[in-house]
């Protein structure tokens, strides 16, 4: 059951402007147990719940270039990262809401397998190309995620360079459109990895810093929510209120007490 003051709260908080939430993965069967997968049912469960308390979604690049607002009310942009094969039915799920969303590409995977080590990610292929022409052409938002997922601050110069500006070239030559839109490999950035994208053309990217999306007032260090496989309805509720990771009832209780301090204080 949805926890009614976190729904209260939530609807109340999009003065603070847009959220992002990451995703990687869609179950079609049972809980799975990569921490950063999703079952189908639940990702359902948390589409249902942004639409019940208003919220619509949008693109990265929608929130980035101004096109989207916090006078717009609560605006959520939903993420997916690497471009896993299973993703497809997260797509039908938001099509079947008229929803939209943002997926990073790992260019150097299209159609084939992951080889950046394995940590209990789904096992198989990823999407192929023709699956990310369909996405973009149903409006969905495709963005970069590296050639090869590599931690992008140990890299050197040369292969920043390369990882950034060939994972680009290699999408807009896939897609036939431009791709903007950035989210640093296991969220691992700095200042040299921030310039980098920059110089290579892209016009916003995100980390996995938790937050209001926009809070740092930087296109290049967007903030987003991490969706785990534990995350029912109720605790995504309660870290919509929240701009965190942590969706318990005690991070909810005290954030309570906080906001009544401050205004006795």
């Amino acid at each position: 059951m949805l926890d009614p003051i976190a729904s209260t709260l939530a609807r109340k908080s999009a003065g603070h402007g847009p959220l992002m939430l990451m995703y990687h993965s869609v179950t079609a069967d049972g809980q799975p147990d990569w921490p950063w997968a999703v079952s189908l049912e639940r990702f359902g469960q948390q589409l249902d719940l942004l639409s019940s308390l208003g919220y619509r979604t949008a693109t990265m690049g929608d929130i980035a270039s101004g096109r989207v607002s916090a006078s717009d009310g609560p605006v959520a942009v939903i993420t997916f990262d690497d471009g896993y094969e299973d993703n497809l039915l997260a797509v039908e799920a938001l099509q079947r809401r008229a929803m939209t969303a943002t997926w990073f590409i790992v260019s150097g995977a299209i159609g084939g397998e992951p080889d950046w080590p394995y940590d209990g990610r789904p096992a198989g292929r990823m999407m192929d190309a023709a699956a990310l022409r369909d996405l973009r052409a149903a409006g969905i938002e495709m963005g970069s995620h590296t050639v090869s997922h590599c931690r992008l601050t140990q890299a050197s110069d040369a292969d920043l360079t390369r990882e950034l500006a060939d994972s680009k070239a290699v999408l807009e030559d896939v897609l036939g459109d431009e791709v903007s839109s950035f989210a640093y490999p296991y969220g691992d950035w700095d200042a040299r990895c921030a310039g980098a994208v920059e110089a290579a053309g892209y016009r916003q990217a995100c980390t996995t810093r938790t937050g209001w999306a926009l809070r740092d007032g930087n296109p290049y260090t967007l903030r987003r929510l991490t969706v785990f496989n534990h995350d029912t309805a109720s605790t995504l509720c309660r870290k919509l209120v929240l701009a965190s990771n942590d969706g318990s009832l005690g991070a909810l209780a005290r954030y309570m007490v906080q906001q009544l301090r401050s205004r006795l204080a």
